[in-house]
């Protein structure tokens, strides 16, 4: 098991480009055993998106908005170190970074159109609200006391 699983699909035929993936390996904080301390075994994975030729014009230009706040000169940087394999922690950096840019280049959801609301059902509302008014009102001592 010491290869990377396959490309890492953003979504349809456009996936992460293992060239323009910037890779950096450093000792992780942590839980571990005798040979943690020798191992680096973080990961922190950066992708330029200002600069990327592998996503379309439109998704890219939507990432860079979406993900304006966490981009440092138009890289997105995804840090792993929960397992205690630097394999395990490629894997999981991977897979974040993916889900980061499918979340970021998703279309805009459709807007929402409003339901329209029965007449019936709206003239039972308004019926049954005009009853409950009328027994509060005869409920006032008004006429008598």
């Amino acid at each position: 098991m010491e290869h990377m699983s396959g490309p890492h699909v953003i979504r349809g035929s456009v996936s992460l480009p293992e060239a323009e993936l910037m890779w950096r390996f450093s000792r992780s904080s942590g839980p571990g055993g005798q040979h943690v301390n020798t191992s680096d075994s973080q990961v922190e994975l950066r992708f330029d998106l200002a600069r990327t030729e592998s996503l379309p014009d439109v998704w890219k230009q939507r990432a860079l908005d979406r993900l304006a706040g966490r981009l440092v000169d138009g890289v997105v940087t995804v840090r792993s170190s929960e397992h205690r394999s630097q394999w395990r922690n490629r894997e999981t950096a991977a897979v974040r970074l993916a889900a980061i840019l499918a979340e970021a280049t998703a279309p805009p959801p459709k807007p929402r159109r409003p339901t329209r609301i029965p007449r019936g059902i709206n003239e039972r509302r308004l019926r049954e609200k005009k009853q409950r008014s009328d027994t509060k009102r005869g409920r006032q001592g008004r006429d008598w006391g």
